[in-house]
């Protein structure tokens, strides 16, 4: 999927909504337990219920992974049932991996190869050897972390250079724009950091950005939109738990599509109010 399909998606669904798919089991519908395979049940009326108001599906990979087998087995399961539902859904394998060559080269064939996902996090601390095995699959993505929306961001995020003034994040986002094009790469800016946006869109005004932490962790969806958007929308804005867990009763993915409905008209708003659509 190209940057300009991608924005086509989002101008057909009036929408830039990723929903993220952080499933644990522990905090699921207590009446899925009975099921076969619990987490995908959830993961599947979830996406039913949301999937045409929803351009993108960001499942955490550590929920799964903490599982064992039986959780890469809800994964697989999950990814093949999204694109047997809808061609227009971008899927980001939230991973967050990055190593030596040959190792990460192993990460993109797991994640691009095997479970078919458009996208994958990754962290540029170790280079760009680290992240070029990603990049080399030219119809896949690279999402590499810039400005995170934890607190410990500013434990190296905002060191600033002696000699030129730039901060850690931002040298990230001026180097690493360079590895690739804009249909290959996107970066994470936290939806907690949103004042930084304006500088952010200074040097890079053309990528996507993926925004986690609107909804439960405090974020903005308006400041977002305010200071993110460009011409071609360039945002996915993620929510995890707001919409997946705004239920623990039966009627769980009725009140997630709610959630997501809700969250879709605003971005429609911001949409139209930019011109986009």
């Amino acid at each position: 999927m190209t940057h300009e399909q991608l924005f086509q998606i989002i101008q057909k669904k009036r929408s830039f909504l990723c929903i993220g798919l952080d499933t644990d089991i522990q905090k699921i519908p207590s009446h899925l337990l009975e099921t076969e395979d619990p987490v995908f049940e959830f993961n599947k009326a979830i996406i039913d219920a949301t999937h045409d108001v929803a351009v993108a599906y960001k499942p955490n990979i550590a929920f799964y992974e903490s599982m064992g087998m039986k959780g890469w087995e809800s994964l697989g399961k999950t990814v093949e049932h999204i694109r047997k539902t809808s061609k227009d859904i971008f899927i980001i394998a939230d991973a967050k991996r990055g190593d030596i060559g040959n190792t990460s080269a192993m990460y993109a064939k797991a994640f691009f190869n095997t479970y078919n996902f458009d996208a994958i996090t990754v962290a540029p601390y170790m280079g760009q050897d680290s992240i070029s095995p990603f990049i080399a699959y030219k119809e896949k993505w690279s999402v590499i972390l810039a400005l995170t929306s934890n607190a410990g961001a500013f434990d190296f995020q905002f060191i600033e250079d002696e000699v030129s003034g730039k901060k850690l994040f931002e040298k990230v986002l001026e180097t690493a724009s360079t590895w690739a094009t804009k249909d290959q790469i996107m970066f994470v800016v936290g939806a907690t950091k949103a004042e930084a946006l304006t500088d952010i869109r200074k040097i890079v005004p053309d990528h996507f950005l993926l925004v986690p932490g609107v909804g439960a962790q405090g974020g903005s969806l308006q400041e977002v939109a305010k200071y993110g958007l460009n011409e071609r929308c360039g945002l996915l804005v993620n929510s995890s738990r707001g919409i997946i867990y705004a239920s623990k009763e039966n009627d769980f993915a009725e009140i997630a599509r709610q959630k997501a409905e809700e969250t879709r008209k605003e971005m429609e708003v911001y949409l139209r109010q930019n011109h986009l659509i």
